[in-house]
């Protein structure tokens, strides 16, 4: 087998799994290709790494179509002691490019690594280490590792400040603290991706720390009611698995389960619906009419997106909201969609307060989200805020019956979402839309307004997304109603 780089990211991937660094390097195929969410997330963290080389006003941009034509740049303009983006350094077989290569003093250099993180994390500490590793190899010699992360208490006002938008950690004691153990790790993957056969590895918390594993085969063995379905297991669906049991049907009766887990359990061997009759009566006793079932879509961009927000909030532009006005009424609809790049916010305030009035129940489906959203509303816009609050004080959450497993269905596999329990209720989901989920509703809703789409494309997708989040508070309705029909 030829022998084949060790790159920053390969180093990482194999610090996560063996199986997974050799399959990135000796067998690719077998990677799923990249979806619309992680695709968003590398396009977030290459707009993050642009803004912060504004801190560095006298740096220079090494071109990165050529791979040769980078590294030797980066040879020749190291000679020239100036502040380098994307330098490429190419040591033996291990290949590293530096986010910023900061020249300090006569001699020495800093390597500062740019996160979209709010936070230093042990992986960017690995990060650094691998990175110094070849500077060093290569006959740098390193002062200063540093962290560029974004600053989550950044309030955007007017253009976006790199110097408030980015904080700067020194965390070189920390890179020095691990360095005795990189070059052994460094030669245990040359030895993994030399292999002539993908190592076998078991199945652990590895595979979701710190990244989740993209390597969706190692699962597929798994029976569709296997243990890392169980509700809220933690390490406890590791133990069982390690112990030989796969199903949680095949639980002992003596192992101890939570009272949701054990009712979870139940239900899977029995096959039937739990169903908490009082409990259900009892959050329909709570709901008065006029009830309001309401849904927001926002977008959170690394970016704050307009003064007044910070990186990564969530902004609403987008609502749905059912009425209906007593127990005899039939559901009206009302929906808010932005157009334009402008802060949607203003707008979205003023239709909803036409709507929700100043009575009854306004019903929310995990009402911690929703109650978020509207209490930034009010902090953002002090002079809607007592309409706020009130809004807030009269949500109720129709989470709950399912969070307590008043009701719970098999086929919910111990999730009390909204996508996983309105099918198992009303016999609906939400297999037939083009955007059938919140992420790819924001990242949509991003790309067909701040970006350079077509307007058959731009009007398809708003369209789905009207769909979509009509469909949650419709959805919320056909729950409550089904929820009579049980305690009849």
């Amino acid at each position: 087998m030829k022998t084949s780089l060790l790159s920053k990211s390969k180093y990482l991937s194999g610090l996560q799994c063996p199986k997974l660094l050799w399959v990135e390097v000796n067998d690719p195929k077998r990677l799923p290709e990249t979806d619309a969410t992680t695709q968003y997330i590398f396009d977030q963290g290459h707009l993050i790494g642009e803004l912060a080389k504004e801190l560095f006003p006298e740096g220079i941009n090494i071109p990165q179509e050529s791979f040769m034509g980078n590294i030797n740049q980066t040879k020749n303009l190291i000679k020239e002691r100036k502040p380098l983006f994307e330098a490429g350094i190419l040591t033996g077989n291990l290949y590293s490019r530096i986010d910023v290569l900061y020249p300090s003093g006569e001699e020495e250099w800093d390597i500062l690594e740019i996160k979209s993180s709010t936070s230093v994390k042990g992986i960017h500490i690995d990060d650094l280490s691998f990175q110094k590793f070849c500077c060093e190899e290569e006959g740098l010699t390193i002062r200063k590792c540093c962290l560029v992360y974004i600053n989550n208490k950044y309030f955007r006002d007017g253009e976006i400040d790199p110097s408030q938008l980015f904080t700067i950690a020194d965390v070189t004691a920390e890179v020095e603290n691990i360095a005795v153990d990189t070059r052994d790790r460094i030669n245990s993957m040359l030895r993994v991706i030399s292999l002539g056969e993908c190592p076998e590895v078991i199945i652990g918390p590895h595979c979701r720390d710190p990244y989740e594993c993209p390597l969706e085969e190692c699962w597929e063995h798994l029976p569709e009611t296997n243990v890392f379905t169980l509700y809220y297991s933690g390490m406890k669906s590791f133990d069982l698995y390690n112990s030989g049991i796969v199903s949680i049907e095949d639980i002992p009766v003596d192992y101890k389960l939570s009272e949701k887990q054990a009712i979870q359990k139940e239900s899977l061997i029995t096959g039937e619906t739990h169903l908490d009759k009082e409990a259900i009566k009892g959050f329909l006793a709570s709901l008065e009419y006029p009830l309001y079932y309401m849904d927001f879509e926002t977008i959170s961009p690394a970016v704050p997106p307009f003064d007044g927000t910070r990186p990564y909030q969530h902004t609403p532009f987008q609502f749905s909201v059912h009425v209906v006005r007593d127990a005899h009424s039939n559901p009206e609809h009302y929906s808010f969609l932005a157009e334009g790049t402008q802060d949607p916010r203003p707008m979205l305030l003023e239709e909803l307060q036409k709507i929700l009035g100043d009575s009854g129940s306004i019903i929310a489906f995990n009402k911690g989200f929703e109650e978020r959203i509207l209490k930034d509303l009010g902090n953002a816009f002090p002079e809607c805020e007592v309409w706020v609050n009130q809004v807030v004080n009269r949500t109720v959450d129709l989470l709950t019956p399912f969070r307590n497993f008043d009701y719970y269905h098999p086929s919910q596999k111990g999730s009390a979402s909204l996508k996983a329990v309105l099918p198992t209720v009303t016999g609906r989901g939400y297999e037939e839309l083009d955007i059938a989920d919140g992420k790819l509703a924001s990242i949509q809703f991003e790309k067909v307004t701040y970006g350079e789409v077509s307007d058959e494309e731009r009007n398809k997708v708003r369209s789905d997304l009207e769909k979509y989040c009509e469909l949650d508070t419709e959805g919320m309705i056909w729950i409550v109603e089904r929820f009579k029909q049980f305690t009849e």
